[in-house]
């Protein structure tokens, strides 16, 4: 029996995130990305919606012994979710889980901004894992663009930030400038 697998879509792409095992490019059918704003912080969570019309690109990595406990407590305001059937990737076929911020914490409240180190952190595993169509393919499946964005790069929230080449950040400010003029 083969190790469970996850299907990561935001900062699980950046493999400098983390070390679970093969990681590898794939596709989720039938969820798109949303900054979801919740009770937790003050600051929105990246998470998927159900979305039908929507393949997402990320990756897949095995989780090795069914051991979810470490990668649960990361993704604590987050729920699995079985995507077995709904994931294409090149690798052995595994049982698969993408993570969704819990129903419970959810919330409306206005103020809870994107961090901007949190964004990077997600460009800079696109762009190594999917190229530059990737990075595009990332900001055009996801909502969410309304809400105010928080340059931390200076002094980064975002406890998994990244550091950046001067390249990198300029390819997030291009397609964060784009999306945003949308989202006005």
């Amino acid at each position: 029996m083969s190790d469970p697998a996850f299907f990561g879509y935001g900062s699980l792409v950046n493999l400098a995130t983390h070390t679970y095992d093969d990681p590898r490019p794939a596709v989720l059918h039938g969820w798109r990305r949303i900054w979801q704003r919740t009770n937790l912080r003050k600051a929105a969570y990246l998470s998927v919606v159900p979305c039908a019309q929507t393949a997402l690109h990320g990756v897949v990595a095995r989780v090795p012994g069914a051991d979810w406990a470490a990668l649960d407590q990361r993704e604590a305001a987050y729920q699995r979710h079985d995507v077995s059937q709904t994931i294409q990737h090149d690798g052995v076929i595994a049982p698969t889980a993408v993570y969704q911020v819990r129903a419970e914490h959810v919330a409306k409240a206005e103020g809870h901004p994107i961090l901007l180190s949190y964004v990077d952190v997600v460009v800079q595993g696109y762009l190594r894992v999917h190229g530059d169509e990737g990075v595009a393919h990332f900001f055009e499946t996801t909502d969410g663009w309304d809400a105010p964005v928080l340059d931390d790069r200076a002094d980064p929230i975002y406890p998994r930030h990244q550091t950046l080449s001067a390249a990198e950040r300029a390819l997030t400010d291009h397609h964060l400038s784009a999306v945003m003029q949308k989202a006005e």
